[in-house]
Formats: structure tokens, C-alpha cells, sequence
């Protein structure tokens, strides 16, 4: 297969594993933790008036959602890529950051969650993925 061809499926296939494992993961979280009694998640406005009533444990798989399918995408980036894998698993960690940030903008929710998700759960997942897929630290120039 051609090279860039290869690179741009690993940039696809990245971002559609990675958004299949955070969606998959945020829909079963409500099956395993329960919501807090009148919370409605059926619209982003419900969503964001729901927010105040979520304990800590609410915020345990949309964080999951987030690093987990951060991290699936970004090691199926690597592992596709035909060069530069790590710089693509990272660029699949920035892509899913960037939706982070925008979610945080149209929803809101505790600072404590929004610090923790946007510093942990994207840039180093992107890396850690790499990291991964490619069996070693990469070596440096």
C-alpha cells in the first residue's frame, strides 16, 4: 500500500476506534453507575442541568470514555501508520483533546473533572498508545 495512503487509514481508523471505545464505554457508564435521582441525559441541555447532581462516581466513565478511547485510537493509528507512528498516535490525542475542549465549553461540569480529563486523559493516552503499538521508547535524534 502506498505510504500516505497507509498514514491517512491510520488517522482514520484511529479517530473511528477511538470514538467507537469512548462512546461505547460513556453509554454503559449510567447501566453501572447509577444517576443521581431527576437527572436527564436525554438532551445537552438535560445533560448540562444534570451535572450539579453527579457525584464523583458519575464522572468515572465519561473519564474512561475519554482515555481508554483515546488511547485504542491512537494505538490503531501507530499500529496502521507506515512512519512516524508515535507523531500519529499523538495526533489522534490532540484531535480527541480538541472535542474535549469543546465539550467542556458547551457543558461545563466541576473544574476538578474538566482539569483532570483535559490534562490526563488525551496527550499522554495519544503517547502511551504509541508507546504501545510500538513495543519500545522511541529513540530520540
Amino acid at each position: 500500500m502506498i505510504p500516505i495512503a497507509k498514514n491517512v487509514l491510520a488517522v482514520i481508523s484511529g479517530v473511528v476506534i477511538g470514538s467507537m471505545v469512548n462512546m461505547g464505554l460513556i453509554n454503559i457508564g449510567p447501566q453501572i453507575v447509577s444517576l443521581p435521582d431527576g437527572a436527564d441525559l436525554s438532551t445537552m441541555d438535560g445533560l448540562r442541568d444534570s451535572m450539579k447532581l453527579f457525584t464523583p462516581m458519575n464522572f468515572l466513565f465519561p473519564f474512561l470514555g475519554h482515555a481508554l478511547g483515546t488511547l485504542s485510537g491512537a494505538f490503531v493509528a501507530a499500529k496502521v501508520a507506515s512512519s512516524h507512528q508515535v507523531k500519529f498516535a499523538i495526533g489522534i490525542g490532540v484531535f480527541f483533546l480538541i472535542g474535549g475542549a469543546t465539550m467542556v465549553s458547551m457543558l461545563g461540569g466541576p473544574m476538578w473533572f474538566n482539569v483532570s480529563d483535559l490534562l490526563l486523559a488525551y496527550i499522554p493516552m495519544g503517547y502511551l498508545g504509541g508507546i504501545l503499538a510500538c513495543g519500545k521508547r522511541p529513540q530520540t535524534a
